[in-house]
């Protein structure tokens, strides 16, 4: 039986790897062995930052709450207490868009969650 030699599976997988380092500087993005460890250390840090952007939205989210919250004369976890006494199940992605967009409507909330605290 012919012998398969392994030089076109090698190719195609060192040119997917040089094509995911394309733009990098110098040796990383012509050469297999140092292009391989960049790739490789550039996905791992868009996988983590992926996740890091889910945190840094939530930062900024609960920051705009609080803060028109404390206009309102509210902090921000007497807030939430008292929209989760009132059943109120309005996430921070939209108690912030709120806060910014539709001040009397937040206010609304407000005065809602003050009246179950108390």
């Amino acid at each position: 039986m012919a012998r398969i030699k392994g030089g076109l599976n090698a190719k195609k997988k060192h040119n997917r790897v040089l094509k995911l380092a394309k733009g990098y500087r110098g040796a990383r993005s012509k050469q297999y062995r140092v292009a391989k460890q960049s790739v490789m250390r550039a996905l791992n840090t868009a996988y983590a930052g992926r996740k890091q952007r889910k945190r840094d939205f939530r930062k900024l989210w609960i920051a705009r709450i609080n803060a028109a919250a404390r206009i309102n004369g509210l902090s921000y976890s007497k807030l939430m207490h008292g929209l989760k006494l009132a059943n109120v199940d309005l996430n921070r992605k939209v108690l912030s868009e709120m806060a910014v967009n539709d001040a009397e409507g937040f206010a609304k909330l407000v005065e809602l969650a003050k009246s179950k605290v108390a």
